[in-house]
């Protein structure tokens, strides 16, 4: 079957997770892509160790799907190796700061000389602007800088989300960038430099938040899980655990106040609309609250759902993982591993194509484990790839 990428080849200097994850997207669906590994093996590949050799959860995720060289990269023979491999590629993705990447030659002028039809993805932590392109910064300091923090958690407790939201969304960005480029460039013949911003993207998700105080200047303060802007929404405890339930428009009021005895609620002037629901928020949780306080999780997620409220169980992980309906929808496909004591779930890409579906079908690289056919590809001999091995170059 063909794939949508099939023939592009995709050169990853990505590092963590906004460059790594941007390429693992562009493999799925066809490219080949070869990561550019540190010797001895990069960083964020020993991040959350899961494997005998101390490859991490998430350098698992971010890295099907690909072949792997490593390369002293600051050196004359590796930076000749980059240009040889720069004149064969479609893309290079890379998120570092301008001035790391024009300091290892990876600059968008100096890879487009090399290679006119080039496309640089470039991720940094607050942009390339000046003041901003110096400097470093993680997925925390996205969710900061956007106001998400202080809008989670309580006043006296702003809360980070745990999960890298920032940094697989500019990931994803960057996939969906690079594929554009692409596209312009079947017209044009021209490569060009994609950019995004960890920054960038936390903003774009909050922007719900940013445009209201802006419009409105109301100042809202962080309510834990409830939404101020429509309600009920919360988190609720049942009697083995928790679960969401989340009300917005009429039509879901309408249904939520008969499903918990309470149908005056919808003529009530305090309660006329989604703006007013979220201002009476902790009363209309409180009343949830007790409707779910003597219910199973499985009772009362499914009179919610005879209701048509949406809704769902609070999953630790484990739980995520051993649910039949999550893993009849394919969303895990698992690959053994090097030192890995059972498979892992790699988490399957997140948009699907009836015709040319995406595939995850290479277990992710060892550190090194293609260097000499990928040196071979570029024109260097057996004897050639011994010597730069003697050398430490790779």
């Amino acid at each position: 079957m063909s794939k949508v990428l099939e023939g592009i080849r995709v050169l990853d200097f990505g590092r963590f997770i906004a460059g790594p994850f941007c390429a693992a997207l562009l493999a799925d669906y066809g490219a080949d892509v070869i990561r550019i590994d540190r010797v001895g093996g990069s960083e964020d590949r020993f991040i959350v160790p899961v494997t005998d050799t101390g490859e991490g959860a998430l350098f698992l995720q971010c890295n099907r799907n690909k072949r792997s060289i490593t390369l002293d990269i600051d050196s004359k023979e590796g930076r000749e190796v980059v240009r040889r491999l720069v004149k064969t590629a479609d893309v290079v993705v890379a998120n570092m700061p301008p001035k790391t990447l024009t300091n290892l030659g990876l600059d968008y002028p100096t890879l487009s000389a090399i290679n006119p039809g080039i496309i640089l993805t470039a991720s940094t932590a607050f942009g390339s602007h000046e003041g901003a392109g110096h400097r470093v910064g993680f997925d925390g300091t996205g969710q900061a800088m956007s106001g998400a923090i202080y809008m989670s958690g309580t006043p006296d407790k702003p809360t980070k989300a745990m999960v890298p939201v920032v940094d697989f969304s500019t990931a994803l960005s960057c996939a969906l960038g690079t594929v554009m480029a692409l596209y312009e460039r079947r017209t044009s013949g021209r490569g060009q430099c994609v950019e995004a911003s960890l920054l960038q993207t936390a903003l774009n998700l909050s922007s719900g938040a940013l445009i209201e105080e802006a419009a409105l200047g109301i100042n809202r303060q962080a309510i834990g899980n409830r939404s101020p802007s429509y309600g009920p929404s919360d988190v609720f405890r049942v009697t083995d655990g928790w679960i969401i339930a989340q009300v917005i428009g009429q039509p879901l009021f309408r249904r939520w106040a008969a499903l918990v005895g309470a149908p005056e609620l919808v003529d009530d002037p305090r309660f006329s609309d989604d703006l007013c629901r979220g201002e009476q928020g902790a009363f209309l949780s409180q009343l949830m609250g007790k409707w779910c306080a003597n219910r199973t999780r499985a009772n009362a997620l499914r009179e919610l759902e005879r209701a048509k409220i949406p809704a769902a169980p609070i999953y630790s992980p484990r739980e995520a993982l051993d649910d039949e309906s999550i893993q009849d929808s394919g969303a895990y496909i698992w690959l053994d591993y090097p030192g890995l004591l059972r498979k892992a779930p790699i988490v399957a890409p997140p948009a699907m194509l009836s015709r040319t579906p995406p595939d995850v079908a290479r277990r992710p690289p060892t550190a090194g484990e293609h260097s000499g056919e990928v040196l071979a590809e570029v024109g260097y001999d057996r004897e050639q790839v011994q010597a730069l091995r003697r050398a430490g170059i790779v």
